[in-house]
């Protein structure tokens, strides 16, 4: 695992950097995908970074109001990068208040706007599993297997791995699917929630970090059943209207 990349004097933090990269390459293949859904490129650009600005806002507050005397004994640590300082809910919440404002705004369609986005969801997904490799976090079982990896001292499942192919692979998926002008508004980006849920369903299996609720169930894999379940519904009642709605493209 590589934390932190020395470059001369320069420290470089392996997962920020890399979900930055993920981020700056999902948008900027997004724009290019956006006029195919019937979305500005333009629009879906200022979509995504105020969702960005609100939400690094939104998390940063949160963590302040939570834990004010962190605050109050060093106020510079308000505009402090520390990753470890940003309340991840506060700012989900608060980028999808603000991108909800301003694509009602832009008078952006949602299934079309949600579509255009997903190229950018789905470059995120491996720029997350990048970040997992590099810190060793979501790590997996203990194993005998011989592609097994040592990591906080025993021998386990390379879960960061599973997560990196698995995100690849839907990633080809999803731009081969695309190309189907068949598919109907919205049904891109459920087909990548539900790939999403289904690789999560897949990786818990190996995970040694997984929260537990009764009788050893993964609270994890209860949650991306649902999910998945919800997607495939959504996505089968957009099915069988294919012939009679106005296809994408």
């Amino acid at each position: 695992m590589l934390p932190i990349l020395q470059i001369g004097p320069l420290a470089l933090p392996v997962s920020q950097f890399s979900l930055l990269l993920a981020f700056w390459f999902g948008l900027s293949l997004a724009e290019k995908f956006a006029p195919s859904r019937g979305v500005s490129a333009d629009k879906l650009y200022n979509l995504t970074f105020t969702g960005l600005i609100a939400g690094l806002i939104g998390a940063r507050l949160g963590y302040v109001i939570q834990f004010p005397g962190a605050f109050i004994q060093s106020p510079l640590s308000l505009i402090s990068p520390n990753a470890g300082l940003f309340d991840p809910f506060s700012g989900f919440a608060a980028a999808l208040l603000a991108m909800l404002v301003y694509g009602q705004r832009a008078k952006l369609a949602l299934w079309s706007t949600l579509d255009a986005l997903t190229p950018l969801l789905a470059l995120l997904m491996i720029g997350f599993a990048a970040a997992h490799i590099a810190s060793g976090e979501a790590f997996g079982s203990e194993t005998t297997l011989p592609w097994g990896i040592d990591l906080w001292g025993v021998r386990r499942h390379p879960t960061q791995f599973y997560e990196l192919g698995l995100a690849l692979i839907m990633l080809m998926f999803l731009g081969w699917i695309s190309k189907d002008k068949r598919l109907m508004k919205g049904s891109l980006f459920l087909l990548f929630v539900a790939l999403t849920a289904g690789a999560r369903l897949f990786l818990e299996a190996f995970r040694g970090d997984s929260a537990l609720i009764s009788g050893g169930i993964r609270s994890a894999q209860v949650l991306a059943w649902v999910i998945f379940a919800l997607a495939l519904w959504g996505f089968e009642r957009k099915t069988p209207s294919l012939t009679t709605e106005k296809p994408n493209g």
